[in-house]
């Protein structure tokens, strides 16, 4: 079974491709460097796009993490989702590759769940929010032999990372139990162990030809807009023989969602508006899935079931 979320959203850095930094992005001539980690040239405040000089001599074989400015922040654990904003450039190279300071948009992620870099999870877990870390990363904690888009090849790597907020995530979903009383339609259980809800698929019933997005678990949360990032568990089966094909409770590993990036309608359009700690149906018509397009083992005009905890917003 492979995850799928990589298709519902726009591809980001540290997950797929690196995106190519702003243009405007000026290396610095200065090569200081002190214990193996490459000095700030500007932009030495937290909040504030920084320039990195560039990395003198052989980089340092293990992860180093420098603290540049000590937040006041509850500390960052394992499953615990995160906004940062970050500058990413080569220990060798005096120009960044990537950075969210000019996009004016945090990047997301759980610590811990695979989805960025093994230098990332492990140099930010235990870091206060509110802080500001250098992490320099070599290549067997990056992108290794392989590299990644403009990234060579066994590249020791210098981040600066804002940790800008960090959020606990709980087990499951939780809330007042909603009537699921559409024969037509799956069953989704109501469990709150944190464990995979079950998911009963409807016995000679046609798919609905509009999207589907009920409540199982109403909780008293805050709304989920549709700017926002969520962190959710979800199942998913295919309609037709109710076959599973993705699962994080399968991998143990909870995923985050930015709803103003997803490229599948019906997920973005079913999660805005529901409220944050609650479980949702959601059934997906093609139109609002993947269409004519067949996607790894996904069949052409397929309509998509997911039972979906969405258990924080970022």
């Amino acid at each position: 079974m492979r995850r799928i979320a990589g298709l519902l959203a726009v591809p980001l850095l540290l997950l797929s491709t690196a995106a190519c930094g702003s243009d405007d992005d000026k290396g610095s001539d200065s090569t200081s460097t002190k214990n193996g980690v490459p000095a700030i040239t500007k932009g030495a405040e937290f909040g504030k796009k920084p320039t990195l000089a560039k990395g003198e001599g052989d980089p340092p074989k293990g992860l180093k993490v420098e603290v540049l400015k000590e937040g006041d922040g509850a500390k960052l654990k394992k499953g615990d989702a995160a906004e940062v904003n970050y500058l990413g450039q080569e220990y060798d190279e005096s120009k960044p590759f990537d950075n969210s300071f000019d996009r004016g948009q945090p990047f997301s992620l759980t610590l811990g769940a695979g989805g960025v870099i093994k230098g990332w999870d492990q140099g930010l877990e235990g870091q206060k929010v509110g802080s500001r870390v250098e992490l320099v990363i070599p290549p067997d904690l990056g992108y290794g032999a392989q590299g990644q888009g403009d990234i060579k090849a066994n590249a020791t790597l210098v981040f600066v990372v804002d940790i800008v907020k960090g959020t606990t995530i709980p087990a499951s979903a939780k809330g007042t139990e909603v009537a699921q009383d559409n024969i037509d339609l799956p069953k989704v259980g109501t469990n709150t162990d944190g464990k995979a809800p079950k998911v009963t698929m409807p016995k000679d019933s046609d798919p609905p030809k509009k999207l589907v997005s009920n409540y199982v678990l109403e909780s008293d949360g805050a709304v989920v807009k549709d700017t926002d990032s969520v962190v959710v568990n979800y199942e998913a089966l295919l309609w037709e023989g109710g076959k599973k094909f993705d699962s994080t409770y399968d991998t143990g590993k909870t995923a985050t969602f930015p709803l103003d990036q997803l490229t599948v309608k019906g997920l973005k359009a079913g999660l805005a508006g529901k409220k944050v700690g609650s479980r949702v149906l959601l059934v997906l018509p093609p139109d609002q899935a993947f269409g004519d397009q067949e996607q790894q083992g996904i069949p052409k005009n397929s309509t998509l079931v997911f039972a979906v905890d969405i258990l924080a917003v970022m």
